[in-house]
């Protein structure tokens, strides 16, 4: 059978499938959790592979699930199908979580229902019959880098040591015999078409940045206080202030929140608290505007007479996707979608714990459209169920075909060629290296 015949089989098997694809995809919607935290969605992840014939492993980085299959026609590599089980908190989106404000408005259910349609599609297909090597399908968690603080809590308590999904199942050793890997994002932007491909992604570098300065009355003795609230706007000030030193080729982005602000209107501030991302094309031009951006801070304390402990945390690496795989998938792509409907995507400017693993092997990370409105946005909606959800499906089965049929050439042309710029170890060194703590007295 001819890849292409094979192709053919897995693609009606979804078909038949389409409605229970579509109904995972709405229900994981209905129930949006945040990072670490998708208990529900888990549960059904575990279960629907359970259905399928499959072994799974749950509990993965708390709660990332992993079943494998292998194919029958040989030995080969490991090929991982991933998708993001987590929602973030978007305030005013009508879908909402009422207790949590989390909410899927960055497409993963999308994600996960197309992983396990791609499962669906193959293993109805009998298509194991025909691969070489093994096929890891892995709902993984966390890839929305927020929530930083109870992130930070746990890694206190020894519970996790890096706060996102993929490199934290990375160091726990869950990709250890994972060759290559994909997955595929829900796009809402009219210029990535119905698909594509990036040419890479910026990394990131998280911080969280505490100021504290003496609570006094406000009214009756501000002369006794020490503000901490002034001393971050003058810090945030200082960072914008540097924004004009930032060289457009280096794609820095750096947008602070604070996430506590005093603790009673009638009192000076004795503590606020700020988070923050340092994002760029390169690591190099990260740590350039991390000095920055740790100088800007230490200026607000000095303005005030506070201090403010800044801590650095590892965040996203960098990414670069195979051009092998995406050159299969966009001869999948056209063929799915049409080749006046996708795109070569430039530069994405937002960060992926996706970069991790291509520090390691050689991945894939495209984009299938299918929403609309603003990505983190709360007008963000999933209008076309068939693209986003189907679509993605027969992409990813498309893949593994692709990869590991034919004695698994594709997987084994990928691997001969690429060449990672670490070994695990040397990732996990880097990413702990970046990790500190530093106060500093104003």
């Amino acid at each position: 059978m001819t890849r292409d015949e094979l192709k053919t089989r897995v693609y009606e098997a979804i078909d038949r499938r389409g409605d229970e694809i579509v109904g995972l995809g709405d229900q994981i919607r209905r129930h949006p959790e945040l990072g670490f935290k998708e208990v529900k969605t888990a549960r059904l992840v575990e279960e629907t592979f359970r259905k399928l014939g499959l072994a799974p492993r749950s509990g993965l980085a708390l709660t990332g699930v992993r079943a494998d299959a292998g194919g029958r026609a040989g030995d080969g590599p490991t090929f991982a199908v991933l998708g993001e089980l987590d929602a973030l908190v978007v305030a005013g989106h009508p879908e909402g979580d009422p207790q949590t404000g989390a909410v899927h408005a960055c497409g993963h259910n999308a994600q996960v229902a197309g992983l396990l349609g791609a499962a669906m599609g193959l293993l109805d297909a009998k298509a194991f019959d025909h691969l070489a090597g093994r096929v890891a399908f892995f709902a993984v968690p966390a890839e929305e880098y927020g929530d930083i603080e109870w992130r930070v809590a746990q890694a206190r308590a020894g519970r996790l040591e890096f706060l996102g999904g993929k490199p934290e199942l990375l160091r726990l050793g869950h990709f250890d015999d994972v060759a290559l890997s994909m997955m595929i994002h829900t796009t809402s932007r009219p210029e990535d078409g119905k698909a594509g491909v990036p040419a890479s992604n910026n990394g990131c570098i998280v911080k969280t940045v505490r100021y504290l300065g003496r609570a006094a009355h406000a009214g009756g003795a501000p002369h006794m206080g020490i503000n901490a609230l002034y001393a971050a706007q003058i810090g945030l000030m200082a960072i914008n202030a540097l924004r004009e030193t930032f060289r457009d080729e280096d794609t820095i982005r750096v947008h602070p929140i604070i996430t506590h602000g005093g603790s009673q209107v009638n009192v000076i501030p004795g503590e606020v608290r700020i988070e923050t991302y340092v994002r760029g094309r390169t690591m190099e031009a990260i740590f350039d505007t991390n000095k920055k951006v740790d100088r800007a801070l230490r200026a607000g304390a000095l303005a005030l007479g506070a201090k403010v402990e800044i801590e650095t945390l590892p965040g996203y690496m960098p990414m670069t996707c195979d051009p092998l795989m995406a050159d299969r998938f966009k001869a999948n792509a056209v063929a799915l979608v049409g080749e006046e409907h996708y795109r070569q995507i430039g530069h994405r400017t937002g960060s992926t714990d996706m970069g991790d693993l291509s520090q390691v092997m050689p991945v894939l990370h495209p984009y299938v459209g299918g929403a609309r409105g603003t990505g983190h946005g709360a007008d963000y909606e999933i209008v076309d169920k068939h693209l986003a959800y189907l679509v993605t499906a027969k992409s990813l089965a498309a893949m593994v075909v692709d990869m590991l049929a034919e004695g698994a050439a594709g997987a084994r042309e990928v691997l001969q060629k690429a060449k990672p710029p670490m070994t695990r170890e040397q990732y996990l060194a880097f990413q702990r290296g970046l990790a500190k703590r530093e106060t500093y007295e104003g």
